[in-house]
């Protein structure tokens, strides 16, 4: 595309290493906000503006310090590692078996921050003996979006069947639908373009067009289209007053897990970022402000940002945070992804 600069590979590790670096810190900004109301937020937090801790009665994460990730950030791992494991293929038994894997390990540690609903109705399917090609035939939450920013790093977007048959192996098992697979292929084309040297501008259309291209695969569901709604919420976001911005998004666009809503409400934040050129710590505040799933929301702005800027981009100071707290190291993986991407370079 005319819009991507031609990046050395020292670049691209730049913008990867932004885009998964982003997407931990997006998660870990948003960890003490998830699930509570805009309202909530505000009488416990004011506005988010750095990394917090969440509170006692913290719904999902009581009492974790600040700048621990979430599922977001360890199911993108997940699927990293499987990519790396597989050489840039995910084989839909391996898929299942690591999520259900990953969940007895939270279990384990007491945590609460389990699989998403439709990730577990399909890991019980598969429990149950279902062929993993057909579980995932009625998910449309946003979990295959949240964790899809290894494969924007490992693909080109620009050899387009090959990268939407990767979103789609990212999919298969929990989200084989026309809205979970297209709200994946937004999210990684974005990183994706963004790791070729893309503008932020350049990478969110580029992440509407590969929703459109790939709501065709999968099982059909009700629900309206992806690529329509993040048109949409450009329209909206271009006509409205910077301080209307949060209040729009909450009300109109939505930020429950549906991925209609919240992969819309990350768009609409990232077009948001783009008109008003602000950093992306201010970005990453205002989405765990919102109110709703604000930690998956956050994580997907951060890695979108995050690979339109680079690594050097994101604040030193709360990246040093989520590396200490949570013994985060993704530089292996990135250069393994990055070693995936270069064979069709």
């Amino acid at each position: 595309m005319s819009s991507f600069s031609h990046l050395t590979h020292p670049e691209w590790t730049d913008r990867a290493r932004g885009a998964f670096y982003g997407l931990a810190l997006g998660d870990a900004y948003g960890m003490p906000t998830q699930s509570l109301s805009r309202e909530r937020i505000a009488e416990q937090f004011g506005r988010i503006d750095k990394l917090e801790s969440a509170f006692a009665d913290q719904p999902i994460a009581p009492n974790l310090p600040a700048g621990s990730i979430t599922d977001d950030t360890e199911q993108a791992v997940l699927v990293a590692e499987l990519l790396v494991e597989g050489d840039g293929t995910i084989e839909p038994k391996a898929f299942a078996h690591a999520l259900m894997e990953w969940e007895a390990s939270m279990k384990a540690r007491g945590s609460l921050d389990l699989l998403g609903p439709s990730t577990k109705q399909a890991i019980e399917r598969i429990a149950a003996g279902e062929n993993p090609l057909r579980t995932g035939r009625f998910g449309t939450t946003n979990g295959a979006a949240m964790r899809v920013t290894p494969v924007g790093i490992a693909f080109d977007l620009r050899q387009r069947e090959a990268f939407i048959d990767a979103v789609l192996q990212s999919c298969v098992v929990t989200h084989h639908t026309t809205l979970g697979i297209a709200s994946a292929a937004a999210v990684a084309a974005a990183v994706s373009a963004g790791v070729n040297g893309a503008s932020l501008a350049a990478a969110l259309e580029a992440g509407i067009d590969m929703a459109e291209q790939a709501a065709s695969r999968g099982f059909w569901v009700a629900g309206g289209r992806i690529a329509p709604r993040l048109r949409h919420a450009r329209e909206l976001i271009r006509g409205c007053a910077e301080h209307d911005v949060a209040e729009l998004i909450y009300d109109v666009i939505g930020t429950s897990v549906a991925s209609q809503e919240s992969v819309v409400a990350t768009f609409a934040l990232a077009f948001d970022a783009e008109r008003r050129g602000g950093s992306i710590e201010a970005a990453l505040g205002a989405a765990a402000s919102l109110g709703g799933d604000t930690d998956t929301i956050a994580a997907m702005l951060g890695a979108i940002l995050g690979a339109c800027s680079g690594y050097d981009a994101l604040p030193a100071g709360p990246v040093a945070t989520i590396r200490r707290v949570n013994a985060l190291d993704l530089d292996p993986l990135v250069d393994r992804l990055l070693g995936l991407r270069a064979r069709t370079d």
